[in-house]
């Protein structure tokens, strides 16, 4: 039978301290059923209370039905990493229950719709268990089947705002916002967010954790990787962008033509200063891509491992016929179809040496939103300074989910580096044109575009060829080639981004931490918590392959380093050890590759049971 509204459903245990924005809740729902909106409102209402807060979306790769979770952390201090212990559970979804339940931490809650009874063989007695009819209240005051079942949402975010303490000035303005010439909508948000918000007080003392305003977040803004990137290559004077659909990487385009709409368009004429090409697969893009580069337009894809998979050839064609080409990786898990909403860095090994034979590729790993649009830039750069084929590495949890980082800035004296192009005059002093001969300091030879003079027109291929552009099939011409390209690959680690090196208290320490991309804040977090475990560690983050000198530095500094990643097979730590000349046994993997964003306790634990008893030895 439905719990009556006259009657809640609490059950409390001893009540511990209370904790004020050092929390973290998580909202265990359906897939499809419209929780997001709910979720993504609280999550930027904490963001405009100032407080440091991140939000974790663990969604299925299904449209709907599957399990759906939100995690949202609350830390004063600033980290952002994500929890594993949750103070609150919000269980939306009968059908993980018992798993939800399970995961709240000892003298945690639990809020659930008790319209439906709680099985009691899944109550804990050292929980505090809240129930709210949510369904009965919705459908008691909204008439539309659908309607009902997103209210539902809205409703259990009011419980929250009052349980927490969530600044309702703040959630009733982002509805304004949201809803803005949708006053019908806006007005059954409103209902069904003051029917939760109303029953939790009436029902319910605040919780022992919440929030109060900070002003932690001043020139700070909440925004995806994706979109981070998108904007990125907007800046970078990107106009061309081919692409097939997949996920994570597709809202990199749909937000790079959104921005392109509105910024790439002849305010006079209307017409359109971009091209953005759907291509029939991966491979047909990335030939768009390199079309477009030979041209003199500035050109990229964006894609996951599978896409990458299947651009191969062409991007081997790229690499020896030294024609730039911009790849967005967001990386998720694999091999194969893996699970595509889940994420992971397994693509190190694909795009570091993609395509058969001798090839070397740059990567830029970003560990945030804003790096990714400080590193799109970057990458075009990379490209025609280099002339060849840049990965930027991002992933599932950094593209899709919403981070706080610092407000993204711009110099307006930024102009592209278009490597040696030569120009019109210059290709009237040549006596004869050579494409791949007369190579700078960085072993990079000058290129022409098409369509400049008659004089620097040049034909080449994938086939063995020698500086000159001409075919061959001679081992010494094709090898000055093919070395050529050795080096210059090997001069591009003082052009990519250097490492981020963040010393222990006690530097230098005995242990070193060497990680990418996003796993940045756990292990920063974890480096900050291991001295209480008798541990100190300086960190170094990799941005970029080839590898900064300073990175062979860091490990020889160290008697032990542990290579923090999300892969099985310990890519960063195999790439270190073939391309720096460090000792493999001063090289430890930790690998934590199971589809869910890094946590410092799997850090922490991972380090400590290593050491297990000689974790005195390296105490400080």
């Amino acid at each position: 039978m439905p719990q009556s509204l006259s009657e809640p459903v609490v059950s409390t245990p001893a009540r511990p301290a209370v904790r004020v924005n050092d929390f973290a809740f998580k909202l265990a729902n359906v897939n499809g059923t419209g929780s997001a909106s709910a979720n993504g409102l609280l999550m930027q209402a904490i963001f405009r209370m100032g407080i440091p807060v991140s939000g974790k979306n663990l969604f299925p790769s299904n449209i709907q039905g599957l399990p759906t979770w939100y995690e949202i952390r609350v830390n004063k201090d600033g980290h952002t990493a994500r929890a594993l212990d949750y103070d609150l559970m919000v269980a939306m979804n009968g059908q993980t229950y018992g798993r939800d339940i399970y995961e709240v931490r000892e003298g945690g809650y639990l809020l659930y719709d008790s319209t439906w009874p709680l099985d009691p063989a899944l109550r804990r007695d050292d929980i505090t268990t809240l129930g709210v009819p949510l369904a009965q209240m919705c459908n008691q005051h909204f008439r539309e089947p659908r309607e009902r079942i997103l209210m539902k949402n809205i409703a259990y975010a009011g419980s929250l705002v009052a349980l927490l303490n969530v600044d309702m000035d703040i959630v009733e303005t982002l509805l304004d916002e949201k809803f803005a010439g949708k006053k019908a909508l806006r007005e059954s948000n409103r209902r069904a967010l003051r029917l939760g918000l109303d029953y939790a007080k009436e029902h319910f003392e605040p919780l022992p954790f919440r929030l109060e305003r900070m002003d932690a977040n001043r020139d700070k803004i909440l925004i995806d990787g994706n979109t981070a990137t998108a904007l990125g290559c907007v800046y970078a004077g990107c106009t061309v962008a081919a692409w097939y659909p997949i996920t994570p990487s597709t809202s990199v385009m749909d937000a790079f033509k959104d921005f392109c709409e509105k910024y790439r368009r002849d305010p006079e004429t209307g017409r359109n200063n971009y091209a953005i090409i759907q291509a029939e697969d991966e491979l047909a893009a990335i030939g768009m891509v390199i079309g477009a580069s030979w041209a003199g337009a500035r050109a990229f894809t964006s894609t996951a491992g599978p896409g990458i998979s299947l651009m191969n050839e062409l991007l081997g064609l790229a690499y020896y016929t030294e024609i730039p080409a911009v790849v967005m990786d967001i990386q998720r898990v694999g091999p194969s179809t893996g699970m595509p909403t889940r994420t992971q860095q397994g693509d190190l090994f694909e795009c570091a040496y993609a395509s058969h034979g001798d090839t070397k590729h740059i990567l830029l790993f970003p560990a945030n939103p804003h790096e990714c649009f400080e590193f799109a830039v970057k990458a075009f750069d990379l490209a025609e300074r280099f002339q060849t084929p840049v990965f930027m590495m991002s992933d599932l949890d950094i593209g899709m989910n919403d981070w706080v980082v610092p407000r993204l800035t711009w110099d307006d004296s930024y102009r592209p580096d278009r490597g040696r192009v030569l120009s019109l005059e210059e290709i009237q002093q040549l006596s004869h044109f050579q494409r791949y001969n007369n190579e700078d300091e960085n072993f990079v030879a000058a290129r022409t575009l098409p369509g400049v003079d008659p004089k620097a027109a040049y034909f080449t291929r994938g086939s063995g060829h020698a500086k000159t552009g001409a075919y061959t099939e001679i081992p010494d011409e094709y090898q000055e080639v093919v070395d050529r390209l050795a080096r210059k690959h090997k001069a591009a680690a003082q052009f990519v981004p250097a490492p981020v090196i963040t010393p222990s208290p006690q530097s230098p320490a005995a242990i070193g931490l060497i990680t990418l991309g996003g796993c940045d804040q756990a292990v920063r977090e974890a480096a900050a918590l291991l001295p209480e475990y008798g541990v100190f560690a300086d960190v170094l983050r990799v941005r970029g392959f080839p590898f900064d000198p300073s990175v062979e530095a860091f490990i020889a500094e160290h008697e032990v380093s542990f290579v923090i990643e999300q892969n099985r097979d310990g890519q960063l730590r195999s790439l270190l050890i073939l391309e720096t000349g460090a000792p493999k046994e001063k090289l430890r993997p930790l690998l934590i590759y199971g589809g869910f964003p890094l946590s410092a306790r799997h850090v922490i634990e991972g380090i400590t049971s290593q050491l297990g008893e000689n974790i005195l030895a390296f105490h400080h």
